[in-house]
């Protein structure tokens, strides 16, 4: 009898829930826009139960990869909610319990940074890797970290969008992000670039000064989490990366950060294949929280 299990990339610009089988192949998906919570997830059931009905068929089990912070203790009297997110409307709210409300399913909750790092170990660019970092680099920044093979949680889970770095020199920009101002997702994130420049991010040339001063936060923030975790491989997705032509420079500049510190032949030669977009693409968050509740039934 086949098995159903349930996906949602609970992003802070969209949600994408998806249905999938057994081998992670998205069967249905469906994708809107993040407004309010109680509207959005009101959304995201009915699109599940709307699919048990349509199909009759029964869920195995729901992930859930969500943009934080957001609680992950199970013991916890706020697990499963979003905690001190700068996303106004959505702080303290409840993502778990509503859902397994209406679902009945055994439900499994991580950052979304985290689920999408899990998709591409089991069927992206993290392939047969132990340790590696992905990172979303768009609305927010965010890092998930596999170790080990596992997702890394620890006190409550890293937040590598909020590591301090130095303002560039030519920078005047005091920066987005509402609790630190000069973090990695204060100077760097999407919405940092228009504020800063005034225009989004699709509409600067590619030669624009921009793009160097984006390259640099990027590249410093890698060298960073190069010398602290020791990663195998860093991907990087997100709406700002869809900016292909930052792969170099993001490249060549973490090399001049680390200045041949780190002795690795996969860092000082082939560092294209370091340094890597995700090989799911658009689909890495969603087929992650696939990954999630597929785990959750194994």
């Amino acid at each position: 009898m086949a098995e159903y299990f349930a996906g949602m990339e609970a992003g802070g610009t969209k949600f994408v829930c998806a249905i999938g089988d057994s081998s992670g192949q998205i069967l249905a998906e469906e994708r809107f826009p993040t407004t309010y919570p109680q509207e959005t997830i009101d959304r995201s059931i009915s699109f599940f139960l709307n699919k048990k009905t349509d199909w009759d068929i029964q869920l195995t089990s729901l992930g859930i990869g969500c943009f934080g912070p957001i609680d992950l203790d199970r013991s916890s009297s706020s697990y499963g909610h979003i905690t001190s997110t700068p996303k106004p409307g959505w702080v303290n709210a409840n993502i778990v319990g509503p859902l397994s409300e209406a679902l009945h399913v055994p439900i499994a909750f991580d950052t979304d940074v985290n689920a999408a790092a899990l998709g591409e170990l089991k069927w992206g660019a993290g392939v047969n890797l132990e340790n590696f970092i992905y990172f979303t680099i768009g609305t927010g920044i965010g890092g998930g970290a596999i170790i080990n093979g596992k997702p890394l949680h620890g006190l409550i889970h890293p937040e590598m969008g909020h590591i301090f770095l130095n303002p560039n020199p030519d920078d005047t920009y005091k920066g987005k992000c509402p609790y630190h101002r000069n973090c990695f997702e204060g100077l760097a994130s999407g919405p940092a670039i228009s504020e800063r420049w005034n225009t989004s991010p699709q509409s600067i040339p590619t030669d624009h000064p921009a793009w160097d001063m984006e390259a640099d936060y990027i590249a410093q923030a890698m060298s960073s989490l190069i010398c602290s975790f020791s990663p195998q491989k860093i991907i990087l997705g997100g709406g700002v990366m869809k900016q292909y032509h930052l792969f170099p420079k993001v490249q060549r500049l973490t090399q001049v950060y680390l200045n041949s510190y780190v002795q690795s032949d996969l860092i000082i030669n082939h560092i294209d294949d370091y340094i890597v977009p995700p090989r799911l693409g658009d689909q890495a968050g969603v087929k992650g929280a696939l990954a999630l509740a597929l785990d959750l039934d194994r």
